[in-house]
């Protein structure tokens, strides 16, 4: 099965700025169109924050919009979330894996990586 593992992730103020990675194994990006970070908020049921298709198309909630930015590295597979002016709502385990496109729901899926933590104070 794919191996993800997410990076990236740590303790900082409001207002600042993290920069997560998401490592695939093998050639997933040719065989998975949509890849997206997911966040899993304390309390909360797990959420689709963003997203990229292989041609860069992006899509991102609206609570994140203007202030996150999903990106990919194909060659790498590699897919990034960069995370600007943070807020102690964006609190919570990070996780990359496909996404829908059309739909905004998180789907049912059999593998998830461990994720990494955000923590954002105010």
């Amino acid at each position: 099965q794919v191996q993800l593992v997410e990076s990236g992730g740590g303790l900082v103020q409001a207002g600042g700025s993290l920069r997560l990675s998401c490592a695939a194994s093998g050639s997933i990006f040719s065989i998975i169109n949509v890849m997206g970070w997911y966040r899993q908020a304390p309390g909360k049921q797990r959420e689709l924050v963003a997203r990229i298709t292989s041609g860069r198309s992006t899509k991102y909630a609206d609570s994140v919009k203007g202030r996150f930015t999903i990106s990919r590295d194909s060659a790498k597979n590699t897919v990034y979330l960069q995370m600007n002016s943070l807020k102690p709502e964006d609190t919570g385990v990070y996780y990359c894996n496909e996404a829908p496109w059309n739909r905004d729901s998180v789907p049912t899926l059999d593998y998830w990586g461990q994720g990494t933590q955000v923590t954002v104070s105010s």
